[in-house]
Formats: structure tokens, sequence, C-alpha cells
């Protein structure tokens, strides 16, 4: 059963109630997150790239991840995505030409559209986003949010990329619980100040130049909170909550013993690339044997017992949901806004190809005698 809801602006939103099993418990799932999320807190923009789908309708696929913290790290990975495509999958000179000329754009230029051999590439601006309940605690992963059957931990495994071959489209039916989340925030503007006023101005003209929005999938990170402070960000992003809990895992024999200078820095000799707190504690002669091993047993825990929340030494580490949301104008996903700043400029990110796609090594300049 499906009806159509246009709600402020006059965009219409197709509402399906979900009948299958599995998709009536994911939107159980939403239903009680909704009850128990007091208030939403937004972190920041996210960007990625995205294409027009060339279907003839307001279709778009994402090409690069929405998962990018500034403008020009999605336009380095556009960068590199066309500069591997001319080397090992043009198939002619003439191709290849066109695929250089707009790595050679994106080198020297902070492009936020380009089209290449009839491909129109955009690069495209999230809100990051979680839900938040009374006593400030952020969301962490619903029980239909995806799992592998059999978790692999080994450090080598990789899991499912954030966004593959992800189609946008504003006009695919919701369930309730989605719907309302959209409707809802069709009207979210950075308010306070704290905010930069140009940073106020461009959010209210998005919300006129963009005014519909489109939910992404929920991707997933580590939260960290030490005593009384706030959440922070411990990790990046990830597609499942059982990447975000490998991440942590590393982190916690890792990083975090080294960073506490309890295991040394220095990985040029073997010994010290390969230590991790359980190492260490295993051999149990070393000085800091107390603390590794109070960090490798919430790593321990943390596996068998897959846990989304674990304490190590006076910080509470979480696995966060964390949510993302597209503005959508007439001619499609919202673009950077002026105000979105990047940290660092357009540059050179692979060696020069020829039209064969050959890699040009310069040579060393010979030393005068």
């Amino acid at each position: 059963m499906s009806q159509e809801s246009a709600g402020p602006g006059e965009w219409p939103v197709a509402v399906r109630v979900p009948v299958e099993p599995v998709e009536a418990a994911v939107e159980a799932d939403a239903r009680d997150a909704a009850v128990r999320s007091s208030t939403l807190a937004v972190r920041g923009p996210l960007f990625g790239v995205a294409s027009p789908c060339g279907d003839g309708g307001r279709r778009w696929r994402v090409v690069v991840e929405v998962a990018h913290g500034c403008p020009q790290q999605a336009r380095d990975a556009l960068n590199s995505m066309l500069w591997f495509r001319a080397r090992d999958e043009a198939k002619d000179r003439d191709e290849r030409r066109a695929l250089l000329k707009a790595v050679a754009r994106l080198e020297s230029e902070c492009v936020d559209e380009l089209s290449v051999l009839d491909t129109r590439y955009r690069v495209v601006r999230a809100e990051e986003y979680t839900g938040m309940d009374v006593h400030g605690d952020i969301e962490m992963p619903r029980p239909t949010d995806p799992e592998p059957p059999a978790p692999d931990w080994s450090r080598g495994a990789r899991g499912p990329k954030i966004d593959d071959a992800l189609v946008l489209d504003p006009d695919a039916p919701l369930s309730p619980v989605q719907a309302a989340e959209r409707l809802a925030l069709r009207s979210l503007v950075y308010s306070g100040a704290r905010f930069p006023d140009s940073v106020l101005r461009d959010s209210a003209r998005a919300v006129e130049s963009h005014p519909d929005v489109l939910l992404m999938p929920a991707v997933f990170r580590v939260a960290e909170r030490s005593g009384s402070e706030n959440w922070t960000p411990g990790s990046g992003l990830h597609a499942t909550p059982h990447d975000v809990r490998k991440a942590l895992d590393f982190s916690l024999v890792w990083w975090r013993p080294r960073e506490r200078g309890l295991i040394p820095w220095d990985v040029t000799e073997d010994i010290h690339l390969h230590a991790d707190a359980r190492t260490v504690v295993a051999e149990g002669t070393d000085p800091a044997v107390a603390e590794l091993a109070v960090l490798a047993e919430a790593a321990n825990r943390l596996r068998a017992e897959r846990l989304d929340e674990v304490e190590a030494l006076g910080t509470v580490y979480r696995i966060a949901r964390t949510r993302r949301l597209l503005r959508w104008g007439p001619d499609g996903p919202e673009g950077p806004r002026p105000s979105d700043i990047n940290n660092h400029a357009p540059s050179a990110l692979h060696l020069p190809l020829d039209e064969d796609g050959n890699m040009c090594v310069e040579e060393p300049a010979e030393e005068a005698p």
C-alpha cells in the first residue's frame, strides 16, 4: 500500500507500508529509534561524487563515496578514478586524451562539476547527523543493521565499501518512518553563534535552492568520551558496525599503546612493528603490562561479545550509527557551498601518462661536475 505526500515545497514523497518480514523489522527498529531519540546532533558536511544515471529520470549514481571531510578530498578521489581509468581501461588514444584532460583540470582547479566522455560528474555535499537520547548518548547500531554471519577479524580482510553502486533516487518509495524523517529534515539549517555568518547564509540559501532532501544509507564510526566530555569522533566512516569494531580492535591493541607511550613507535624494527597489547601481555615482562592488559581485555571482549561499547583506561568507546542527508534541487543533488573549507589545494596525484597509457618517469637531473 502506498500514498504520496507533498509536504513543504510541494515535492511529493511516495510512502509504502512495509509488508515483508525483513522490511517490517527494519521499520520497527527505525520506529523504536525515533521514540528513543530526543534530538539530532549535526556533525557537519561530507562530500563525494555522483553522476546522473542517464535514464531520463532524476536518479544519480554515487561514483565516489560520500564520506570525505572536504570537497577537495572528493575531487582528489575523482582525479584518481579517472587517472586509473585512463591507464587501464581507455579503448584508444582519443578516449585517453579526454580522461587525461579532465585529470589535468582536477590537478590545478577546484572543479565541482565536469563532463568527461558524455558522463557528468558532480561533487556532492551531504550532512552527517546522528540521533541522541535524553542523556546525550548517541545512537548505536540497530539490530537490523548489516552484520556478517561469520565475522572476519583478520587485519587484511576488507569489508563492503561505503555507497558501493548506490543509486540516489528521490522518487523511490519510503517507509512511513523514513518519509517522516525526510519531511522533517527539509527545513534543516545551521543556527547559533558558533557558526560564521557565511555558513549561516549558505545554509539558509540551500533550503531555497535545494528544497528537498534525500536520506542516504547509515554509516558507522567510533565515538569516544572521557569523563563528562562530549562525544568526539574516534575513527573514519565504515559501511557496517563490524568494520568499525575491527578498526576499534586495532586501535585498542596497536594505536592506543603507542599513543600512551606503552609500546615504542619505532616501526623500523620488525619486533616493534608487530608488537601490540596482546603480544606484550602474553610475554608478561614489560613494565606497562598492567595498562596494556586493560586495553587487550577490552579488545578481547569486543571480539568475543560483538559489543557496541567498551570502556578502557577512562575512555568509553562506542560504535556510533551515523546518518546522512543530501539536499536536492531541480538539477539534482547539492554541491559544495562557498563557505565549505578545503584542507588542501589541488595537485598532481600520479605520474603523467602518455597517449598510450605509459607512465612518464622523469630522469633525475645530473649533477654538475
